[in-house]
């Protein structure tokens, strides 16, 4: 049986969270796939002081199966919320409501969140041990522990394979997106994972073909990188769904500059203007994020967009699929992604796709209504026929998990 390291960092760090990121879900994924191997002993370990430091298993194979629940099981088991109801209520109205609806907020303050935090810090300091078990992998696939190179350093000197997956350069290579200071630091984790990992994991041959150029420019001979698409939760992959009195469209992600969300409201704006009660709704799906003031303003302060446009967070992914499957399409109007997950989910789901015309999206779903992200008359124009008559959702092949841990292990030598 082989022993292998497993970068816990950022799982441990979600503990308290009620939903997770698509960072959060690749996290998961690789933690549930290295316990459920006969054949290897998951090591969770944790970066400290830049060195790693050993979780206690029990403790963090409890920590997986609770988030799993937690993520996309029994914490949603619940009565939707007064804001919750209130935007089914209007999505399934046959005419607008006299208000908007802002939709679900943030789960209920939780009074012994503080109390749990530190015992769980608590838990971390006693339970952890001075060295690291010997492993002849490690893999980290959350962006975290690279902000210097003593880690993958000392695994190095210690004959340990070093797996690093990322997920995008998108603070590098557009940081007008980003928050102040974040496109350094990532700088800084990309440049540690080119120049100590042993094999570099990216999400899409975009990525790839970004890795590649940004360790031309810095003059870093990079190590083996190895593009294998993310795999989609089961719930995505069943595909029925039942249309609405009135049409609705669905954007899932962060609220946040690089989704182009502001440009996306002001054609709601106009839609609204030439098609009065036929404009069709909008619910945007997802946490505020940087940037996000133009969007704001659009919803507080725009009439038109008053009980037009909703806004929900914190859905559960039965939810968030039975949303997506009832709409007109799935909008992804981003200017820059690695792996825009939300735009696969909905091919995988059969509902159609209007995306922004960028290179991830034209690798990942070719198939889709793909439009520049500065076209304004082209996604009016767009959104309006799609309005009127559904679009035909074109044939889609979905990622699995278990093709992309089969591709996964091939690479790195690992018997499937």
């Amino acid at each position: 049986m082989e022993d292998i390291l497993f970068d816990a960092s950022r799982l441990v760090s979600r503990t308290e969270r009620t939903a997770p990121t698509g960072v959060d879900r690749v996290c998961l994924a690789y933690a549930e796939w290295l316990m459920s191997r006969q054949d290897v002993r998951m090591v969770p370990v944790r970066s400290k002081h830049d060195q790693l430091v050993a979780v206690d298993g029990t403790w963090f194979r409890q920590c997986v199966k609770t988030l799993r629940k937690r993520w996309t099981g029994e914490f949603f088991n619940r009565p939707l919320t007064e804001a919750e109801r209130r935007l089914f209520e209007a999505l399934n109205a046959d005419r607008p409501g006299p208000v908007s609806v802002l939709g679900s907020p943030p789960a209920p303050v939780d009074r012994n969140a503080p109390r749990r935090m530190r015992v769980w810090k608590q838990f971390f300091r006693s339970r952890r041990m001075p060295e690291i078990p010997p492993g002849r992998r490690y893999f980290n696939v959350g962006h975290t522990s690279l902000n210097t190179p003593e880690i993958l350093n000392s695994l190095s000197a210690n004959g340990i394979e070093r797996i690093v997956l990322l997920h995008d350069l998108i603070p590098i290579t557009h940081p007008e997106f980003c928050r102040p200071g974040d496109g350094e630091k990532h700088r800084i984790r990309v440049l540690t994972a080119l120049k100590h990992a042993s094999r570099i994991l990216v999400n899409s041959n975009y990525t790839a073909s970004e890795l590649k150029a940004f360790a031309d420019r810095e003059g870093i001979a990079a190590p083996p990188i190895d593009a294998i698409h993310l795999g989609l939760e089961p719930i995505f992959l069943d595909r029925p769904g039942n249309a609405t009195p009135r049409p609705y469209f669905v954007h899932v992600g962060t609220i946040e500059a690089r989704k182009n969300l502001a440009f996306l409201l002001t054609i709601w704006r106009r839609l609204q203007e030439r098609m009065g009660e036929d404009a069709p709704q909008l619910v945007l799906v997802g946490r505020y994020g940087w940037e996000n003031e133009a969007v704001l303003d659009h919803l507080q302060r725009s009439p038109n967009l008053r009980g037009l446009v909703h806004q929900a967070a914190n859905l559960p992914d039965a939810s968030l699929a039975a949303l997506m499957k009832n709409a007109q399409a799935v909008l992804a109007p981003s200017s820059v992604e690695g792996f825009d997950l939300p735009a696969v989910e909905a091919c995988a789901l059969g509902v159609p796709l209007i995306a922004s015309d960028i290179p991830a999206h034209r690798e990942l779903v070719p198939d889709a209504e793909l439009i520049d992200p500065l076209d304004g008359l082209g996604w009016l124009a767009a959104l309006e026929r799609a309005t009127r008559s559904r679009p035909i959702s074109p044939h889609f092949v979905a990622p699995t998990w278990d093709r992309h841990f089969a591709d996964v292990a091939a690479r790195i030598g690992l018997n499937s």
